[in-house]
C-alpha cells in the first residue's frame, strides 16, 4: 500500500484544511496511507478514530515559516518538511505534499530526494485553463536563470508528463516566446529552440495567448518568465471576478440574469480554481513531489494528495530518465 508523506503544518492556515483534505482522501481511496508530519497534539484531534490505523503522526513541531530563508531548510533537520523529505528519501514513503514553504520543499526534494538521472535542476509545472481543458506549463517558479539545456529537459519532463499522467497522446509542444516565427526570442530560446526540434511533436515557439486558447499541450519557459505568467493569471482571474459580481449587485435585471446564468459561473470558477487541480508537481526528483498553494483548502489538499498517488502509480520518472537518454544520445 502507497504511503504518503505530507507535511502537515506548512499551510497558511494551520492543520486543519490539510487533515480534513486527507480525510475525504482517505474515504475516497482505500489503497494508501498517510504520515502527517506536525505537532501531535493538534494533529491528533483532526484524525477521527476509525482513521488512525491508516494515519501515522510523525510528531515534530519546528515549521519552516513563509518568512524563512529557503537556504536554512537543510539546517533545520526536526521541522516538518525536512523530517517528511527525509521519509520519501529513506524509502519510508513514496511520495511527498506540503502546503508550506515552496522554496523549502524544492531544496529539500532536490538536495536530499535527488535529481532524475539526466536532470540537471528540477521543474514546477501547473495547468492552466482553456477552453476545453488545460495546458501544462514549466517551469513556473524554481529556476529564475536557464539555459537552452534546461529548457530542453523541461520539454522532456512536461512531454513524459502530458502522456503519463494526463493521459494525452502525441502531446503537442510549444516554447513561449514574443512570436511564433523561429528567429524571435532571446537567446536562451532561440539556442533552445534546435533541441527542442528532436522532439517529437514541437510546433515552434507560441505566445502567451496560446497558453489559455488550446492549441498546444505543453508550454516550456524558464521559472521567472513562468512565475510571472502564473502570477498574472491568478490576478486577472481574481480581478474579473471582482468586477462580475460587483456589476451583478448593481440591478434586479443583473440579479436575475446572474441567477439563471449560476451553472456558467460556477463552471467558470471550477475552471480558474486551483483547488481544482491540488498541486504543482516538482518534476525531474526521484519521488513524487507535490506543492500546494499555501492557501489550500481541505478541497485543494485532497487533489493534492490524489495528484501525489497518480504519480506514485505511475512510470513517470522511469519515462523521464529514458526519453533524456534517447533524445541526447
Amino acid at each position: 500500500m502507497l504511503k504518503i508523506a505530507i507535511d502537515a503544518m506548512g499551510g497558511d492556515f494551520g492543520p486543519t484544511p490539510i487533515a480534513d483534505g486527507l480525510i475525504v482522501a482517505l474515504k475516497k481511496n482505500k489503497h494508501f496511507k498517510a504520515i502527517i508530519v506536525g505537532d501531535q497534539e493538534q494533529l491528533l484531534p483532526l484524525i477521527p478514530h476509525k482513521f488512525q490505523d491508516r494515519v501515522e503522526i510523525l510528531h515534530t513541531t519546528d515549521v519552516i515559516s513563509m518568512h524563512d530563508s529557503a537556504t536554512d531548510a537543510l539546517k533545520r533537520k526536526e521541522s516538518t518538511a525536512y523530517r517528511a523529505i527525509e521519509l520519501v528519501r529513506n524509502g519510508e514513503a513514496d511520495a511527498y505534499v506540503s502546503a508550506g514553504h515552496s522554496g523549502a520543499s524544492m531544496s529539500l526534494a532536490t538536495l536530499r530526494i535527488g535529481r532524475i538521472k539526466g536532470v540537471s535542476r528540477p521543474a514546477i509545472a501547473t495547468l492552466m485553463p482553456t477552453e476545453n481543458g488545460n495546458t501544462f506549463v514549466l517551469d513556473v517558479g524554481a529556476n529564475v536563470d536557464c539555459d537552452a539545456k534546461n529548457l530542453f529537459e523541461f520539454a522532456v519532463m512536461g512531454q513524459a508528463y502530458a502522456e503519463d499522467i494526463l493521459d494525452i497522446d502525441s502531446p503537442l509542444l510549444g516554447l513561449l516566446s514574443n512570436g511564433e516565427e523561429e528567429s524571435k526570442g532571446n537567446e536562451v530560446t532561440k539556442e533552445a529552440f534546435p533541441l527542442l526540434e528532436k522532439l517529437p511533436n514541437f510546433v515552434g515557439n507560441v505566445e502567451g495567448n496560446d497558453i489559455f486558447n488550446g492549441s498546444t499541450d505543453v508550454v516550456i519557459c524558464d521559472g521567472f518568465i513562468g512565475n510571472i505568467m502564473l502570477k498574472a493569471a491568478e490576478g486577472v482571474a481574481d480581478t474579473i471576478g471582482k468586477i462580475i459580481k460587483n456589476n451583478l449587485r448593481r440591478s434586479l435585471v443583473s440579479i436575475t440574469g446572474a441567477v439563471l446564468m449560476r451553472k456558467v459561473f460556477k463552471k467558470l470558477k471550477l475552471k480558474v480554481d486551483y483547488a481544482e487541480y491540488g498541486g504543482a508537481p516538482l518534476l525531474g526528483v526521484k519521488a513524487p513531489v507535490i506543492i500546494a498553494h499555501g492557501k489550500s483548502n481541505a478541497r485543494a489538499m485532497q487533489n493534492a494528495i490524489f495528484q501525489a498517488i497518480t504519480a506514485a502509480e505511475s512510470s513517470l520518472n522511469a519515462d523521464i530518465e529514458e526519453k533524456l537518454a534517447n533524445y541526447q544520445g
